[in-house]
Formats: C-alpha cells, structure tokens, sequence
C-alpha cells in the first residue's frame, strides 16, 4: 500500500505515499556536544593541565567531574581529545561505535557511518544517495514513494504502472482522487457524465446502452416505452399484451383490479379480465354442469344448436356415456346415446 512522509496518509484508490525525510548523525565539531536520532556523538577536550601533563609524558588529571581513566569501551583507547560516542552511558571511539553500531544500507549493504546522512523505511536503512526509485534511478529525499515487492518506487512509475487510466480522458486516476469502476474500466468522478445531459453521475442510478450512459431521467425521456395504463416510463419489466406494455402493477382486470401479471387472464375485446370476472360477465354457461366454459384448462368444449357443453360434460342424460365424436339423439333439453334412444 502506498504511504507518507511524515507518515501524512493520503486515503485513495491504492492508499497513500509516504513521503521520507532524512536525518544527519551529524558533523562532528570540536567545540559542541552533538546528538544523533540514535546515540550522542561528543567531543572531549582535555584541560590545559592535562594537555601539559601529555606532553611530560604522564596522564592527565581531570576534573572533579572526570575519573581518571576515559577510555573507550570496546578498544580502551584513551578518548582524550578525541570525538566519542556514548552507548548506554559507555563511551565508544568512532571506529569502534561504526564497526559495532552502524546500519547497513540496505542497497549498498555498506556501513551507514556515523557523519552520513541516513534514511530509514519499515526497519531497514538506506545512504541518502542510495535512496532511489528501482525504475528511473531518481532520489526518493523528501519525494513521495511506494514499495513494490521491497523495491522502492517513486509515484510517477506507480502510476504509470500500476494506476488505472480513465477511459473518458485517458489519464491516470492518481491514487488518493475518487475514481468509478464498471464493466471492468475506470472513470475520474468527474469524467462519467451522462451522455445526454453531460452531467457527472457520480453514485446515481444510471443505465448503459451499448457505450453510452445516462442518468435515469435522460434514458426514460429519451428511450423507455410508456406505460399503456398510466403514461410514465417503462424501464424493467412490465408486461407486453397485444403489442402495449404496462408496469407489472398498472396491468390490472378491466372488472375488479385485480393485477395480472402472473396469472391466468382473458380479453373481451382489447380488455383484459381475469377468470372470475370474464366468466361471471361474458362466459357461456356449460349445459351439463351450468358453471362457466372459459377456455381455460383443456379449452375443449362442444357446440350444438344454442347450447355448449364443457368435453367431459358432453354425455348421454340417462347413462352418462360419453357423447364426443359419437351420434347422439336431442330429447328436448336432455342428450341421449344411440342405446338409450332405442329403448324408448
């Protein structure tokens, strides 16, 4: 994830940079006591007394506030007018504080001494001339980076690389700008704009039509049928019927309301009514069962003179045989078969 210096997190589509400032372990002097980010690096002096004492050959007397003995930890070298370095309260030369203490560069993998400028990144350590992009070799001092596969990337290599381009202008969405994503391509926010309107949709509705969007109001003015019932865009579902489309809940029985959609339906003209409704109003009546023939179920039904009959209910009135596809003999309102007409 990409970070910050100052540790400033930049929130983004891939996160924020980081930007890294260096410090100096620092020039050493000869009249000033000097701290690095680690350790204190000092200067001792000697007193007058103990430069003479020197040069008779014998050791210094110190101070008060001196031992007489100020060595160096590790080597034990005198560190009398000499630069040292302390260590948990033990005074270390600089030979022997770079040869124990100092970092390695995680690039060079050379000492980081104690006078260089150092920079470090999640644990590891780097010589400021050693702090560069892996891609185009620039300096990362002070300039924004990321780290990919523990490689240093500075934000122009990302984001030629790794950034997505938006489709509209052709740019890179820099991370830490908004950006939309659909069907696998990437806008800034303010590059998808409604084809019609040209106003940014932003996280509105909207509808695609081959490689064009709209916001909902521009499609339905322009492109969406109309409801047959109450006049207002269609822009999914509904029902067609007889080449007119309704909402799914305007396509309702012309006699009680009933909604439709989903369910067994007829027409008396270019109305539509549901079952109970056609059958009570303009259904034939069955003249074996007397209740409604409405075409529903099998459909199946037979005609003679003024009087119909559901199939099943087609039979003879004494023996109750089946009558469809046989002769058959009227006997004022009752149909007899052959057998039972003969034996009157």
């Amino acid at each position: 994830m990409l970070q910050s210096v100052e540790t400033r997190q930049l929130a983004g589509v891939h996160g924020g940079f980081n930007y890294l400032s260096f410090y100096t372990a620092g020039q050493l002097q000869e009249d000033e006591l000097l701290r690095s980010r680690r350790d204190g690096v000092s200067f001792l002096r000697a007193s007058p007394q103990a430069a003479d004492a020197q040069r008779a050959g014998g050791r210094p007397k110190q101070r008060d506030t001196m031992s007489d003995c100020f060595d160096c930890k590790n080597c034990n070298e005198s560190l009398y007018g000499r630069k040292y370095i302390q260590v948990e309260d033990n005074p270390h030369c600089i030979p022997c504080y770079d040869r124990l203490y100092a970092k390695t560069c995680q690039e060079c993998k050379e000492i980081i001494g104690h006078n260089a400028k150092e920079l470090f990144y999640e644990d590891r350590h780097y010589h400021e001339h050693c702090f560069r992009c892996f891609r185009c070799d620039r300096s990362l001092a002070d300039e924004p980076f990321t780290s990919q596969d523990d490689a240093l990337v500075c934000s122009d290599c990302f984001c030629n690389e790794f950034s997505s381009k938006c489709v509209a202008c052709d740019k890179t969405v820099m991370p830490g700008s908004r950006m939309l994503e659909y069907g696998g391509s990437a806008w800034h926010e303010d590059c998808f704009v409604c084809h019609g309107c040209e106003k940014p949709i932003g996280a509105e509705a909207f509808i695609p039509d081959n490689n064009n969007y709209y916001c909902v109001p521009c499609y339905e003015g322009r492109f969406a049928p109309q409801c047959s019932h109450c006049k207002k865009a269609l822009t999914k579902g509904g029902v067609t019927y007889k080449e007119e489309v309704w909402h799914k809940e305007c396509f309702l029985c012309t006699g009680c309301k009933t909604p439709l959609a989903g369910q067994p339906f007829t027409s008396q003209g270019d109305s539509p009514y549901c079952v109970k409704c056609f059958s009570s109003l303009y259904a034939k009546k069955c003249a074996g069962c007397n209740t409604a023939i409405t075409g529903f179920g099998d459909g199946k039904y037979v005609s003679f003179e003024d009087r119909q009959w559901h199939q099943p209910c087609f039979k003879c009135s004494r023996c109750s045989v089946s009558l469809v596809g046989s002769g058959f003999f009227p006997d004022r309102d009752q149909i007899l078969c052959t057998d039972c007409n003969n034996d009157d």
